[in-house]
């Protein structure tokens, strides 16, 4: 037993070792700064108020209650922990009004791919220099997120039943 253990060992460490060689090309120059190396640094992209996913140009249909009570429904399952629907923070911003300052692309995608977003988005990027949390991804599908945004149209007083 102890040499099944011995060789397991050795041929963890040996493949750890192999692991770690095979990642270094020799190509990189020797970093004595102590500074991140260029390529590890996020940088923003271009801010086109859309984020950065799958999402882009969206326009917005007329307000449709179902399919907020429906965002309600997951917003309360999936961001009530760290966000609420008033502009006070917990461990995220509060969203009161986040439809009249983002672009409808910007929310799904901040709601669909939001590490992402921090590392590359300049709103992101920002709101996690503010709020020091990364915003998780809580496997929100692209219609559960629709709904969501329905949900924040409804409490920005986009819907009939808009609360104030």
């Amino acid at each position: 037993m102890k040499t099944i253990t011995l060789k397991l060992v050795t041929v963890s460490i040996l493949a750890t070792g192999i692991a770690l060689m095979a990642g270094c090309s020799g190509n990189e120059t020797n970093n004595t700064s102590g500074a991140a190396p260029e390529s590890m640094i996020n940088k923003p992209a271009a801010d086109n108020g859309e984020g950065i996913g799958k999402f882009s140009g969206i326009t917005l249909a007329a307000f449709d209650a179902t399919l907020a009570a429906s965002g309600k429904s997951v917003f309360e399952t999936k961001c009530s922990a760290c966000h609420k629907i008033t502009d006070q923070k917990v461990v995220g911003p509060g969203l009161k009004g986040v439809t009249q300052r983002r672009k409808p692309a910007w929310i799904l995608n901040m709601i669909t791919n939001p590490e992402e977003m921090t590392k590359k988005d300049p709103q992101a990027m920002k709101l996690l220099e503010e709020h020091l949390t990364q915003m998780t991804f809580q496997n929100v599908t692209d219609d559960e997120a629709k709904a969501i945004l329905e949900y924040m149209r409804e409490i920005d007083g986009e819907g009939s039943t808009a609360q104030q």
